[in-house]
C-alpha cells in the first residue's frame, strides 16, 4: 500500500473511531494507546511506518469496541490488530 492510500485509509478510521464515540456504550478511554501514540492522517510528514502502526492500533480499538467477547468476530479481529500493531511497532 503507498502511503497516500494509507493516509486515506487512516483518515476514514479516524472518522470511524469519532462516530463510536458518540455511542453509549463506548468509552472515551476505548482509544487510549491511539490518542497517545499522537499520529494523525494531518501528519503527513510522519513515516508510513508510524501511520501503519497507528492504523493497526486504530483498528483494534475499533474491533474491540465492536466485540462482545474475545470469541466473537470482532473479538477476533481486535486480538490480530493488536499482533498486528505490536508487529508495525518492531518496525519503527
Amino acid at each position: 500500500m503507498h502511503k497516500d492510500e494509507l493516509l486515506e485509509l487512516h483518515e476514514q478510521m479516524v472518522d470511524i473511531k469519532d462516530q463510536f464515540l458518540g455511542f453509549d456504550h463506548v468509552g472515551e478511554d476505548a482509544f487510549a494507546a491511539y490518542e497517545e501514540l499522537e499520529v494523525e492522517p494531518s501528519h503527513v510528514h510522519k513515516s508510513k511506518s508510524e501511520h501503519k502502526h497507528a492504523v493497526f492500533l486504530l483498528g483494534n480499538a475499533l474491533a474491540a469496541a465492536m466485540s462482545e467477547d474475545e470469541f466473537s468476530s470482532a473479538g477476533r479481529i481486535s486480538k490480530r490488530m493488536e499482533e498486528l500493531a505490536d508487529d508495525a511497532s518492531n518496525q519503527l
